[in-house]
Protein backbone atom coordinates (compact mmCIF):
# COMPACT_ATOMS: atom_id res chain seq x y z
CA UNK A 1 0.00 0.00 0.00
CA UNK A 2 2.94 2.70 0.86
CA UNK A 3 4.64 1.65 -2.21
CA UNK A 4 1.21 2.35 -4.41
CA UNK A 5 0.66 5.60 -2.55
CA UNK A 6 4.50 6.64 -3.58
CA UNK A 7 3.87 5.47 -7.17
CA UNK A 8 0.23 7.56 -6.84
CA UNK A 9 2.14 10.93 -5.51
CA UNK A 10 5.16 10.56 -8.12
CA UNK A 11 2.67 10.40 -11.08
CA UNK A 12 0.52 13.08 -9.49
CA UNK A 13 3.93 15.27 -9.36
CA UNK A 14 4.63 14.44 -12.89
CA UNK A 15 1.28 15.84 -14.07
CA UNK A 16 2.00 18.76 -12.01
CA UNK A 17 5.51 19.86 -13.30
CA UNK A 18 3.55 19.19 -16.91
CA UNK A 19 1.07 21.25 -16.20
CA UNK A 20 3.24 23.80 -14.70
CA UNK A 21 5.66 23.69 -17.30
CA UNK A 22 3.31 24.75 -19.94
CA UNK A 23 1.74 27.53 -18.27
CA UNK A 24 5.03 28.87 -17.39
CA UNK A 25 5.86 28.76 -21.09
CA UNK A 26 2.50 30.50 -22.23
CA UNK A 27 2.80 33.32 -19.67
CA UNK A 28 5.67 33.63 -19.08
CA UNK A 29 7.87 33.22 -22.21
CA UNK A 30 4.76 34.06 -24.82
CA UNK A 31 3.99 37.15 -22.95
CA UNK A 32 7.02 38.46 -21.57
CA UNK A 33 10.35 37.14 -23.55
CA UNK A 34 9.06 36.03 -26.84
CA UNK A 35 6.39 39.14 -26.76
CA UNK A 36 8.37 41.42 -29.33
CA UNK A 37 8.66 38.16 -32.02
CA UNK A 38 4.87 37.18 -31.56
CA UNK A 39 3.89 41.24 -31.95
CA UNK A 40 4.60 40.93 -35.50
CA UNK A 41 1.77 38.37 -35.91
CA UNK A 42 -1.68 39.51 -35.85
CA UNK A 43 -4.55 37.49 -35.01
CA UNK A 44 -8.07 39.26 -35.42
CA UNK A 45 -6.61 42.54 -35.51
CA UNK A 46 -4.55 42.01 -32.27
CA UNK A 47 -1.22 41.33 -32.01
CA UNK A 48 -0.10 37.85 -30.43
CA UNK A 49 2.00 38.70 -28.50
CA UNK A 50 -0.16 41.32 -26.75
CA UNK A 51 -3.06 38.34 -26.75
CA UNK A 52 -0.47 36.14 -24.52
CA UNK A 53 -0.16 38.17 -22.52
CA UNK A 54 -3.82 39.65 -21.30
CA UNK A 55 -5.92 36.72 -22.59
CA UNK A 56 -4.11 33.32 -24.13
CA UNK A 57 -2.35 32.49 -20.45
CA UNK A 58 -5.98 33.19 -18.66
CA UNK A 59 -7.77 30.71 -21.47
CA UNK A 60 -4.70 28.64 -21.35
CA UNK A 61 -4.57 28.41 -17.19
CA UNK A 62 -8.00 27.63 -17.57
CA UNK A 63 -7.59 24.90 -20.05
CA UNK A 64 -4.87 23.58 -17.78
CA UNK A 65 -7.30 23.08 -14.97
CA UNK A 66 -9.85 21.12 -16.53
CA UNK A 67 -6.88 18.55 -18.18
CA UNK A 68 -5.68 18.60 -14.63
CA UNK A 69 -9.23 17.15 -13.08
CA UNK A 70 -9.52 14.89 -16.07
CA UNK A 71 -5.98 13.24 -15.19
CA UNK A 72 -6.79 13.12 -11.56
CA UNK A 73 -9.57 11.33 -12.14
CA UNK A 74 -8.24 9.02 -14.33
CA UNK A 75 -5.48 8.66 -11.42
CA UNK A 76 -7.60 8.70 -8.71
CA UNK A 77 -9.53 5.23 -10.45
CA UNK A 78 -5.89 3.53 -11.31
CA UNK A 79 -4.60 3.97 -7.44
CA UNK A 80 -8.54 2.98 -6.23
CA UNK A 81 -8.57 6.14 -4.50
CA UNK A 82 -11.57 7.82 -6.44
CA UNK A 83 -14.99 9.10 -4.36
CA UNK A 84 -17.85 6.89 -5.37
Amino acid sequence: MKDSMKEYWNENKRYLFILMGIWFLVSYVCGILLVDQLNTIRIAGFKLGFWFAQQGSIYVFVALIFIYVKWMNKLDKKYDVHED
